[in-house]
Order: structure tokens, then sequence, then C-alpha cells
């Protein structure tokens, strides 16, 4: 690939849900993450970033700078309000419309399918190079979760197979979803990259004698779950896991996130079957987190939790890494590439909640494990940064633009 050799104007579109939302609020979660941060590390390279969202609030401005280099767009298409993900298919000609004004840019990089079916059509109107991104690829309804989530409105999965097809290059997150182009929506692999995410290491820590206490935990500590609050994530497993830990190793289980309106009263259910296991007391919720926030409370906990039935990479737990705290997740897709199973963590492969609480249990109870496992999995969150990410998100835009940008 070529080195980029002038400044490029580049236009990264998140239709559904704003890079500039809270992680863990709404539909906002690894995605948003990724868009932002790889963003913020190209333009201080200097390129010049716009990234398109979706006004959903009249108190959102037109624009908004999110640090030098980056502009955030809300544009105006469908109510000014938050609906649910579903409902975004109808708004992605009128969003199109509205994108259709603004500009020029040197490649456009649509992040989920909403904006893939938005901005494609552009950019063939405009003569530019259109670059996808899946984040999660939706699989029919009668397979059970571990293939992917749920299609949230009508058209996802046929749209995501014409943008596999037709899109002149796809950026996949891991070796895993790649795969998952090939086999369900037909790809073809020698227009796949895969571009692994960053993280901040110097945010998420580990924790330090200068850090004090850690408030809020009890005697035992406390584990950690975060992301948006949906039964994609296995919070259920996550609890149903706790309950059945020793009472005497039993640490608080700290849920981060909230649920987004697709799926509202999940809380109120997850509460419920906390109250059946008797542990509702050891089981709190603590709403959506900034990245601030998040780190504290990362570093704080023994051990992460990433029951997800499905995951493209599992951002959380290379934070969770990065933060040197052990991580226990699900043993499929893109988590295989983010925990390497009896080194940075442990790696469970099957969803019975006493398999969990073993793996919980031994994590708790053997201290020289569980050092290890934090030791090593810092160390190999040093190998992820977010400039070596947009480093390499440039050059995949480089393979795709004319030789005097790109030389």
């Amino acid at each position: 690939m070529s080195p980029v050799t002038s400044s490029l104007r580049i236009a990264l579109v998140s239709l559904h849900t704003s890079p500039g939302a809270e992680p863990g609020s709404g539909d906002a979660g690894g995605m948003n993450v990724v868009v932002r941060h790889q963003a913020e590390a190209m333009a201080a390279l200097g390129h010049q970033v716009e990234i398109l969202t979706r006004r959903s609030s009249p108190e959102m401005p037109t624009t908004r700078r999110l640090s030098p280099g980056v502009t955030l767009r809300y544009l105006d298409a469908g109510p000014l309000r938050s609906v649910p993900k579903g409902d975004h298919e109808g708004f992605i000609d009128e969003f199109r419309v509205r994108a259709s004004s603004l500009g020029p840019w040197d490649v456009i990089h649509s992040h989920h399918w909403f904006s893939g079916m938005a901005m494609l059509p552009l950019a063939r109107e405009l003569g530019v190079p259109h670059v996808q991104s899946f984040h999660s690829i939706a699989a029919d309804e009668a397979t059970p979760l571990s293939a992917g989530e749920r299609p949230e409105s009508g058209g996802r999965m046929a749209g995501e197979a014409w943008l596999a097809r037709e899109s002149d290059l796809i950026v996949a997150i891991s070796a895993a979803e790649a795969d998952t182009v090939v086999q369900r929506l037909g790809g073809s692999m020698d227009r796949i990259v895969v571009v692994p995410p960053g993280v901040d290491g110097g945010m998420f820590h580990p924790l330090a004698a200068a850090d004090g206490p850690v408030a809020g935990a009890n005697a035992l500590g406390y584990a950690v779950v975060a992301g948006r609050l949906q039964p994609l994530k296995g919070l259920d497993l996550a609890i149903e896991a706790l309950a059945a830990v020793p009472s005497e190793l039993r640490p608080e289980l700290v849920i981060a996130g909230d649920a987004s309106a697709d799926y509202d009263g999940y809380i109120d259910e997850l509460t419920r079957l906390a109250a059946r296991h008797g542990i509702a007391d050891q089981v709190r919720f603590v709403g959506p987190c900034n990245r601030v926030k998040l780190a504290g409370l990362m570093r704080g906990a023994r051990v992460v939790l990433v029951p997800s039935h499905s995951e493209t990479f599992g951002l959380v737990a290379l934070e969770a890494a990065a933060s040197g705290v052990p991580v226990i997740a699900q043993g499929t897709g893109g988590l295989r590439e983010a925990v390497i199973d009896g080194d940075t963590g442990l790696l469970i492969e099957s969803r019975d909640p006493q398999d969990w609480a073993d793996a919980l249990t031994a994590v708790l109870s053997d201290h020289t494990l569980a050092r290890r496992l934090s030791q090593a999995a810092r160390r190999r969150a040093e190998e992820f940064d977010w400039p070596r990410s947009a480093a390499h998100l440039l050059e995949v835009y480089c393979a795709l633009l004319p030789v005097p940008v790109c030389a």
C-alpha cells in the first residue's frame, strides 16, 4: 500500500448513532468508540475528517467540533427525537439527500448498514471510493444468537449482502468478521482488509497505589460487565454465573450501560432475574459511563465479564486488558482474537452458568492466576493503539485513491 502524501478529506458515516454520544447509552457501543478514535487519530496525522450522523434532538447543533481536524455534522433525517434502531431504515434516502450538499471528500467510509445504504449511491454519483464497515452482521431469526444480532428492520440482510458485493472495499475489525462477510454475505476476500481497533493505554491502565482505594466496592470487590444492555450481550448469563459462585468468594456485579429504545424494560427483566437468584443486593446498575469513568471502573475490578453471544471483536475485552484486569469471555467470533485463552484471559466454550462460575471462582480464589492473566493482558493490549489503527486505515484508503494523492 502507498503512503499518504497529502491531506485527505474523509467522510466517516454513522447514520443511526452519534460517535459523540457516550458508549453504552442508547445504541452507542464499540462502533462509536472505533469511529471517534480513528477519526481523531487520522486528524492528528494532518487529515480533515467529517463524521456524519442523524440529528435526533432539536437541541443538537448542526455541527460540533470534536477535536482539531474532526467535525461532527448532524443531518436532519427523520424526527428530531430518539427512535428505535430499526426505524432508521426509513431515513436512509433523506439522509443521502442531506449529505449530498456536503463535501467534497476523497473517500467515504460508512459504518453499519444504514450508513452504507445511504452513502454508496452517493459515492457513485460523486465518483469517490466507498468503504464499508459492518461492525455487526445480522443473522436470520431462526439461527441462535451466537450467529449474530437479529435484523432490526426488514431490509438489513439483503442490504448487507449488496454492500458486501458493491462497495469498493470492506474494512473488518477482525479475521472472524472478515470470514463472516465472505461466508454469509458473499463478499470477496480480495476486497476485505482487517484493521484492528486500538485502545488508549494512558486512559485504560492498571490500578496503581496512587489511585487510592476503589470506591463503592464491597469487601470482596466487584466484577464488571459493560456495553449496550440487550439480549445479544448475555447479561442474564453474567447474573446466573455470579449467583453460582460460592458466597464467600462472590463479588458485586457492576453493570455499566443502558438499554436502547428497542429493549425498553430489559433492565427490569435483569433485576427480576437477580432477585430470583437471591442476589439482587449484589447486582448494581450504574448506567452509561463516559470513557474516564469506565476506565476507573475497570481498573478497580477483579474481573471483567464479556458473556456476549456474538462479537465481531469485543473492544471492552481489549479495554479490560489494558486496565490489567483478567477477562472471562465467551469463546466466539472476534473474542477469540481479543482474548488469548489461558494467557490474557479465559474463554468459555459453553453458556452453562456453572462453567462460568467455575472460571470466576478460579480467578477470584487463585491470586497467582489472576496476577499472571492481568500482566499478560496489559502486555498484549500495548500492541494495540489508535495511531497504529488509523495509519493502517489510511493505507487502506490510499489503495483506492489516485497516485497524486497517494504516491
